[in-house]
């Protein structure tokens, strides 16, 4: 991922077009590390959906209570270097396969996106093959604000003719001017870097990364609400990340640290507990919305010393600790919205994901503060997840294994930092189809 010590994000190789792959992904989050093996088969031609060539079918999964990692980021190089080992060595024994490169996901160092357009004339000419790839050559010359940030994704959103917005393919299409608009995400370089050496530790390369709010809406949107406008939040342990699609494309990512692990945090000082009695509590009793039964309903809160007897508080007095901390993020969810410019493009449709999405009235209380129809998202599209993995908490992994699919509508990012640059001409991109194809 460096050269000459300048952080990269490398591209993703192209999908093979007519055999099937074997991809392998690392979800590293605050409170869990999930590596997913699976085998990615091309789809028949009228099978094909929007983002979905092929079918996806999980071999393996390892599943490991994360260390050394703290609002998505590594804080202690051995005890997260173990906890890779121990999940990616679980999904190999269950795969019957060995592990050597990962697309990662990527919560940390502060991700950020802009938008930028850039275009060429042509002389009143019709667009050809040639036109469209000069134009994402101009766009890759664009460069990030700042030696100091890495991109992470640069995604064409639309073309334009003659200052028309809103094309998807100018091909055999005549005009003076030619455009394209791009979407890019951006991250701090050191908390790349660090991922990458853990990984590297534990004897495995990263392919590539991917960022956690983008891979997450891949895994829970239906085509329709990425086409209309739509915000995904991921609630996961340390990090809330919130990506926007509108016309099917990713157009905003914005993420904060804050998430699931300060309610544990705020249970455990309020309670007096321990770390991990209070984790058990929030997800046997935690809840956002208090209910009449809350001040009957009696709770046994285990204290710090092993010897002391075991406090019993009403089940209300959870919810008291629980909902200052969750309305917190969700009104700098809504904050962060209006004050992007993309809250119009949202629309009135929310989607929630991640583990912390899933505390008991989360649902209600969101459309109270976000002012918006929220509903829960679940991972969609993969066959062979294990029960234990087909919740909200797992939607980052699932949207790993469906990136692959999408990749390839990426402007390629360049060796220097702050820039990116197409993958080749056609003709490369031809060659290197017929290669991995037959």
């Amino acid at each position: 991922m460096t050269r000459h010590g300048e952080p990269r994000i490398p591209p993703m190789r192209p999908m093979p077009a007519r055999r099937a792959t074997i991809v392998s992904v690392l979800d590293v989050g605050t409170s869990k590390i999930c590596c997913i093996i699976a085998r990615l088969t091309p789809r028949a031609v009228g099978d094909v959906l929007p983002g979905r060539t092929h079918h996806v079918d999980v071999l393996g999964f390892g599943y490991q209570r994360s260390r050394g990692i703290k609002a998505g980021q590594v804080v202690d190089l051995e005890q997260a270097e173990k906890a890779v080992r121990l999940a990616v060595d679980a999904a190999e024994r269950m795969a019957g396969l060995t592990v050597e490169s990962l697309i990662v996901s990527l919560s940390c160092g502060r991700l950020g996106g802009e938008t930028f357009s850039a275009g060429f004339d042509l002389a009143g000419k019709e667009v050809g093959e040639a036109d469209i790839q000069r134009v994402l050559d101009a766009a890759s010359q664009h460069s990030v604000e700042g030696d100091d940030r890495v991109v992470v994704h640069a995604l064409p959103i639309g073309y334009a003719l003659d200052g028309n917005r809103g094309i998807r393919d100018p091909r055999g299409m005549l005009g003076q001017r030619l455009s394209v608009d791009t979407h890019i995400v951006t991250a701090d370089p050191a908390p790349l870097r660090n991922l990458e050496i853990c990984i590297n530790r534990a004897h495995l390369e990263v392919e590539t990364m991917v960022a956690t709010p983008y891979a997450s809406g891949l895994a829970t949107l239906v085509d329709d609400e990425a086409q209309l406008g739509v915000a995904c939040v991921d609630m996961g342990g340390g990090t809330t990340t919130v990506s926007v699609f509108a016309d099917g494309s990713l157009v905003h990512v914005d993420g904060f640290a804050l998430g699931g692990h300060h309610v544990t945090m705020d249970l455990a000082r309020g309670l007096s507990t321990r770390l991990a009695d209070a984790e058990r509590i929030k997800a046997l009793h935690g809840s956002v919305i208090k209910t009449d039964a809350d001040e009957r309903e009696i709770v046994a809160v285990p204290s710090v010393g092993d010897d002391d007897v075991p406090n019993h508080i009403p089940r209300a007095e959870i919810v008291e600790i629980i909902r200052p901390r969750v309305e917190e993020m969700l009104e700098l969810i809504r904050d962060r919205l209006n004050a992007s410019g993309f809250a119009a493009r949202v629309g009135r449709r929310v989607v929630l994901t991640g583990g912390a999405s899933q505390l008991t009235g989360l649902g209600e209380l969101a459309r109270r503060i976000l002012g918006r129809n929220v509903r829960l998202g679940r991972p969609m599209g993969v066959a062979g997840l294990p029960d234990a993995a087909r919740g909200a908490a797992f939607a980052t992994g699932v949207g790993l294994l469906i990136y692959p699919q999408v990749a390839q509508m990426e402007v390629g990012r360049s060796r220097h930092r702050g820039s990116y640059s197409a993958n080749g001409g056609y003709l490369s991109r031809v060659g290197q189809w017929i290669r991995e194809s037959f």
